[in-house]
């Protein structure tokens, strides 16, 4: 089986998502059923930027490795080769962590 690379396209960016929580702060165990997708992750992959009018691109604000906060329903989940990641626009994207 070959490796399958994924290159985002424009102004999107591939994301992994980070682990959900397997307890709470009370240290009760959550079942699958019961947790929540987390709403960061880190970025993979950026595309090249927004094409402007004048035919020129606009770089992306955030860069590969930037821990992210995302909207709740943001982009589109992707699996390939068994691992689960988003791709999604910059725009759904609210905050990068320090």
């Amino acid at each position: 089986m070959s490796k399958v690379s994924i290159r985002p396209l424009g102004e999107k960016v591939l994301i992994k998502r980070l682990e959900a929580e397997e307890t709470t702060a009370g240290g009760i165990v959550l079942p699958d059923a019961a947790k929540e997708k987390p709403k960061r992750g880190t970025i993979l992959k950026v595309g090249e930027g927004r094409l402007l009018d004048t035919g020129d691109r606009q770089p992306l604000q955030v860069k590969e490795g930037d821990e992210v906060l995302f909207t709740s329903y943001a982009g589109t989940d992707v699996k390939v080769q068994g691992e689960e990641m988003i791709i999604m626009d910059e725009n759904d994207i609210l905050a990068v962590l320090n």
